[in-house]
């Protein structure tokens, strides 16, 4: 395998406790067990084919090298198991590859069926431990082939003879008509007794019926559904099952730039991405899995949220120490590679908006009410009050020195509108005047610090000229409404400042060779979620039109499998970052149903399409400060609390 597979040439499967990415060469490249955040035992993502693969794929003619990648692939239906066929001069073959849920030990398995004629076929399976490190043992026992390294045993079940060659497990077979051979690979401690041998079709039957029935739940119905559906298996594909935390993304070092140092481990669970993605979830009608998160919550944070982290491991842990691997070149040599993250001790004010407003989205879907939720909701508050005036490194965990993030205060006044909200229904027990006051406050500082009268734009921070794409998100959070000029000009500015030529757009300005606003030298892709905001914006002030037009360009940057990175290189026209990026594919089920939503409206530019229950000072000069207006509009329609959750974080 000579060729280095671009990032879109992979698909996902998962088991919504690890995941694995399998290339259209058929191969695995990449494989954390038995956890997302674990060691990878397949590591050739970041380096080469001697840090870990398994490839199964026909057998190549007498002296050619390498594999054709497959002539077409898909999901089999709404599910996460992965169908590639090849077609060969003397036959073509299937094989299905999935990872079914599970309670016990987890599991890759890799049906190979014979669909015409004959192929001889090549299973190679490399195992190397510890992100590529360790050579294991491997050996047979009782006819089963097992690699061990450390704390770590791999069991291959096959339907065909295997060997070992080379530091690898070695299958040769040709497979006919309607003929299949299955192999499953198990994961135990090397401590503990083998893994019981495997059912692989029964477990197939079982995979497909948990994903149908999971997505039958969905309760989405309108354009774009495809995309939609596929977007939400995803997000449930990143969510880890045991405890409800969801990771960014279920890989490590995937390069903002290829060849550049921006390469970061999303394997964890931060506040803002699981806030958001839960947002996204809820929107489709899923309640067990937002019930599952807030449990998740109380245990990550509730003992000590005066020392709120903005990321958390996957089942709570703290301690997430960033540290490189020396040994992995890195993704088209992206290096360094990184383990851990060393965002987790930043200030990150935004945070407490993205937390309180997913809880408010939960109570105005239906999510039960708690009590230990309330309470750590109060505590949050009370923590924002003595620090929202504080600088902080932002939503994009820059590098460089704390500012006063535009965004950050924006979603600082976020979290006091959603519990001046929750207070006044009885869904939490406050003082409303100090909070109303304080969103005031907020309010009043951000329009006229965070302003920019000359350019008529909302800036990235206090006092700065450079711009930011979050600035988007003001109306989308009921901020201001679509139709304040400010929201216009700030809507205008960044097409003009941060878009590409072909309309995608970028964080913020990056310089090159020069270190930047986010204390970093080199430049990134187009942030694709960046780009669902500008959807968002667009179809609020009344371009409803353009907002489609660009929806459907960022459908046609997804990969044949449906799935997106973080960015896109529009220059190379490649996917870029870790893959795929869970708030991708949040922003794309937002967009979806912002879209669907005021496109069934008669007027997309009217103000009335939004139930403004609180303006802030200075939008209505005919409504007083902190006024409770009436409904405008019928309940069908959407109000800011609504359509807000959709944020972003760059890590």
């Amino acid at each position: 395998m000579n060729r280095l597979p671009r990032i879109e040439q992979y698909g996902l499967i998962g088991d919504m406790q690890t995941s694995a990415h399998v290339c259209d060469d058929g191969s695995i490249n990449w494989l954390c067990l038995p956890r997302f955040d674990s060691p990878s035992v397949f590591t050739r993502l970041l380096g080469t084919e001697k840090h870990g693969t398994w490839q199964i794929a026909p057998a190549q003619p007498a002296g050619q090298s390498g594999s054709e990648a497959v002539a077409e692939r898909r999901y089999v239906g709404d599910s996460l198991v992965l169908e590639s066929v090849w077609r060969t001069p003397t036959g073509s073959v299937r094989i299905l590859d999935f990872m079914p849920p599970r309670a016990g030990a987890p599991q890759v398995i890799r049906i190979v069926e014979g669909l015409t004629g004959e192929v001889e076929m090549v299973s190679a399976m490399r195992p190397r431990p510890g992100y590529g490190s360790v050579s294991p043992w491997i050996h047979e026992v009782g006819g089963r082939m097992v690699a061990e390294a450390g704390p770590d045993a791999l069991w291959l079940d096959a339907g065909v003879r295997q060997m070992e060659k080379d530091g690898a497990v070695v299958s040769a077979f040709t497979i006919g008509a309607e003929q299949s051979v299955a192999f499953v690979l198990s994961w135990c401690p090397s401590h503990a007794a083998a893994p019981e041998l495997p059912d692989p079709e029964a477990a197939l039957t079982e995979t497909l019926a948990f994903w149908q029935n999971w997505t039958q739940e969905g309760t989405y119905d309108g354009p774009y559904l495809e995309p939609v559906a596929r977007s939400s298996i995803t997000l449930k594909a990143m969510i880890y099952g045991p405890s409800g935390g969801i990771v960014a993304a279920p890989t490590t070092s995937l390069p903002e730039e290829v060849g550049g140092v921006r390469n970061w481990d999303y394997r964890f669970t931060w506040l803002r991405d699981a806030s958001t993605t839960l947002a996204a979830l809820l929107g489709t009608g899923r309640r067990q899995e937002a019930q599952a998160w807030r449990r998740w919550l109380l245990r990550a944070v509730a003992g000590d949220p005066e020392n709120l982290q903005i990321m958390y491991g996957i089942t709570g842990e703290r301690d997430l120490q960033e540290r490189e691997l020396p040994w992995l070149p890195g993704y088209e040599g992206s290096a360094p590679v990184r383990v851990g993250n060393g965002a987790a001790d930043q200030l990150q004010l935004d945070v407490y908006g993205e937390v309180i407003d997913t809880l408010y989205l939960a109570h105005q879907s239906g999510v039960a009410h708690c009590a230990d939720t309330a309470v750590l909701h109060q505590k949050l508050i009370e923590h924002l009050v003595q620090r929202w005036q504080k600088p902080d490194e932002g939503m994009w965990e820059i590098r460089g020195r704390r500012r006063h993030f535009v965004h950050s205060k924006v979603m600082a006044w976020v979290a006091v509108d959603r519990t001046i909200r929750l207070a006044d229904v009885g869904a939490l027990d406050m003082d409303l005047d100090p909070l109303v006051e304080l969103r005031e406050t907020i309010h009043r500082e951000v329009c006229t610090k965070g302003f920019d009268l000359d350019r008529n734009t909302f800036t990235q921070s206090y006092g700065s000229t450079e711009l930011d794409a979050a600035t988007l998100l003001i109306p989308r959070v009921g901020f201001l409404p679509p139709d304040d000029p400010r929201v216009i000009g700030t809507v205008d500015a960044v097409r003009r400042e941060l878009s590409t030529p072909d309309g995608l757009v970028r964080r913020y300005p990056t310089i090159g060779n020069h270190t930047g606003v986010d204390g970093l030298k080199g430049d990134e892709g187009a942030f694709i979620l960046c780009s669902f905001w500008l959807v968002d914006a667009l179809a609020l002030t009344g371009r409803l039109d353009e907002a489609h037009t660009l929806f459907e360009r960022l459908l046609a940057l997804r990969n044949d499998l449906g799935l997106l990175a973080e960015e896109y290189d529009p220059v190379e026209q490649r996917q870029l970052g870790n893959f795929p990026q869970a708030f991708s594919h949040m922003g794309l089920i937002q967009s979806a149903r912002l879209l669907h939503q005021l496109s069934s409206q008669p007027s997309p530019r009217r103000k009335s399409h939004f139930e403004y229950r609180y303006r802030p000072v200075g939008t209505m000069p005919d409504s007083a400060p902190g006024e409770v207006l009436k409904r405008e509009t019928p309940s069908s329609t959407l109000s800011p609390c609504a359509t807000s959750s959709l944020r972003m974080v760059g890590k």
